[in-house]
């Protein structure tokens, strides 16, 4: 009895979508322990005339932010993801299943979160492989947690702009 209250609950709540962050997670830390095994540190493979896979460290957050202020950040932006993530499971719970936009959106940036996460914890940096650029000009590296996080929070901007509003009753 107590297995169909949790199914049902987890069926009619965002919470449907928590298979897509294991999803998110797992691609990420596949692609990041295959580049960290077949790649030296700050080797770059082209790929493309704008596309490399790179091996770099991230000790900071998004581009690199407070990466060199001393190893506090590591530990700081560990609590800020658990923090969020802790956020976005509780979202999604509360969440009705026909708001299908944004439990994926949550369900991405927190797959994502957590892929990160488990990297600051285990290796003290992240992992970053993907590296774009034109000419020159290279967008700082990033890996398919960043990726999912970014999607998710567009998705969520999107959602906010285009899902029907509830309409006040006065």
């Amino acid at each position: 009895m107590h297995n169909e209250a949790v199914a049902n609950k987890t069926s009619s709540t965002g919470l449907r979508w928590l298979w897509l962050s294991v999803v998110v997670f797992a691609l990420d830390q596949i692609t990041k322990l295959t580049i960290a095994k077949t790649f030296d540190l700050y080797e770059r493979v082209e790929v493309t005339p704008f596309f490399n896979l790179v091996s770099v460290r991230n000790y900071g957050a998004a581009f690199s932010f407070l990466s060199d202020a001393g190893g506090w950040q590591r530990w700081f932006f560990t609590a800020i993801a658990i923090f969020v993530s802790g956020l976005l499971l509780w979202w999604m719970k509360k969440t009705p299943a026909n708001q299908k936009w944004q439990a994926i959106a949550y369900a991405l940036v927190l797959g994502g979160a957590i892929g990160n996460v488990v990297d600051r914890v285990v290796f003290g940096y992240v992992i970053d492989f993907l590296d774009f650029y034109v000419g020159s000009y290279h967008w700082p590296s990033f890996n398919v947690a960043d990726s999912a996080i970014c999607v998710g929070a567009v998705l969520l901007v999107l959602d906010s702009i285009f899902s029907p509003q509830p309409k006040d009753s006065k």
